[in-house]
């Protein structure tokens, strides 16, 4: 479905967007009703130039679900999309502050996350997301093990590889981006299996920067690429490269952040007996990439699992558990994103990972991602003339919950 904007003055747009937002719903909109009647729509309103939001009703067999809905036109002049987050890749950030942060319009939060350490007392929860991430350009990180991912049971093929983003041709895809990277030491290359990831592949090296932040490295250790539950690792090693050689070798995995230009390479079972060959003062190279499938570079990327290809819901979706949700989709061939968010409002009903690929597919995406939810799922927009911003649907644990990371738009026009 092909859809534009019309183009008005900024002042014009601001006060007709805040107005509305101010004082209305659902119930407060003009309705339209989707195919088979069971979608009922708020007639869209401007938050700023190639940005509407909207809100709506949909029934399921538990209730009615009540949902909060961003469009984004890719094609208008100023608009752009760019992965929030608290300036490490181990930390966490309601969306509000993300996005008033950095002067986003609106925001949804991301990929879901490594929320508690449960399954391993004494070990500190990092924060850091499940999948690759890449804001403004810049890789931040690589996707964890399939058996280390927190979430719903992703659809059928899916990996925690695969990302919604868009690249510098600000076309909207999903992709899936593979890390690629070499440690060229002394006694020749060692793969490079993470990069400042939570958990690390058994046998692997993972390199973590100053993007990673100053929480603890130790959980990186923890389970197996089928088991996040599984003890952490008795078989460990740490290094620190500084301007090219090593600086400090350690074995265990250390916490504090890491100084800028510096990388600390952390290595479980054979990827520690690596490390382990490598001495103070011994040359060593790093270089990592994030690859990807489609033909342009991704300037954005946040972790997601497919739920809609080529406009249909995927097939074998959970339809067992619901729960509050998020996700983004893709209309347009790439030129339209939309962003969702179930309401959390006690007695409004949850959706199943099936009934939202349905309904991000009603909505218009073709393509669609299933997003981090439950207490997570907060969308917002911010006020064009106080900038203040506000929370546009109800968080289902009663107040923002601080996340990893979050899909934020920008206007300029």
């Amino acid at each position: 479905m092909k859809q534009r904007f019309g183009r008005v003055r900024v002042v014009l747009t601001a006060v007709v967007a805040w107005a509305v937002l101010a004082g209305g719903g659902v119930a407060g909109g003009a309705q339209a009703v989707a195919a088979g009647a069971s979608l009922d729509r708020s007639s869209a309103v401007p938050v700023a130039l190639g940005v509407e939001y909207g809100e709506f009703r949909t029934t399921v067999p538990r209730g009615t679900a009540h949902g909060h809905l961003l469009t984004v036109d890719l094609d208008s002049p100023g608009v752009s999309v760019d992965l929030l987050y608290p300036g490490a890749v181990g930390a966490r950030s309601p969306v509000s502050q993300l996005a008033g942060a950095r002067g986003a319009v609106g925001a949804v939060n991301g990929d879901f996350f490594n929320i508690s350490e449960t399954q391993h007392p004494g070990v500190e929860a990092t924060g850091s997301s499940v999948g690759p991430a890449i804001s403004s350009g810049r890789r931040l990180k690589g996707a964890v093990p399939d058996g280390q991912r927190f979430g719903p049971v992703m659809s059928p093929g899916a990996t925690t590889e695969d990302v919604i983003g868009i690249g510098y041709d600000h076309r909207a895809r999903l992709d899936r981006l593979s890390l690629r990277g070499t440690v060229q030491t002394p006694d020749g290359p060692l793969r490079l299996r993470g990069l400042n990831q939570y958990a690390l592949p058994v046998d692997g090296i993972g390199a973590y920067t100053e993007l990673w932040g100053p929480v603890s490295r130790v959980r990186a250790t923890c389970g197996t690429d089928v088991d996040r539950a599984a003890p952490c690792s008795t078989e460990t090693a740490e290094v620190t490269v500084r301007h090219g050689r090593v600086a400090e070798v350690a074995e265990r995995p250390g916490s504090g952040g890491v100084a800028e230009g510096d990388v600390v390479l952390l290595g479980r079972e054979e990827g520690a007996r690596q490390l382990r060959r490598l001495h103070e003062g011994d040359p060593v190279r790093i270089s990592h990439r994030l690859i990807g499938q489609g033909p342009v570079p991704l300037r954005f990327a946040v972790g997601g699992f497919p739920i809609v290809r080529n406009g249909q819901p995927l097939e074998g979706l959970d339809e067992a558990a619901a729960a509050v949700r998020t996700a983004a989709g893709i209309g347009d061939g790439g030129r339209v994103l939309y962003l969702m968010s179930l309401d959390g409002t006690p007695g409004e009903a949850g959706m199943t990972v099936r009934e939202l690929g349905e309904l991000m597919n009603r909505l218009g995406a073709r393509d669609a991602v299933d997003l981090d939810g439950g207490g997570s799922s907060t969308l917002v927009t911010r006020d064009p003339f106080s900038r203040d911003v506000a929370v546009r649907n109800h968080p289902s644990g009663g107040a923002e919950r601080p996340v990893a990371n979050a899909i934020g738009v920008f206007s300029f026009g």
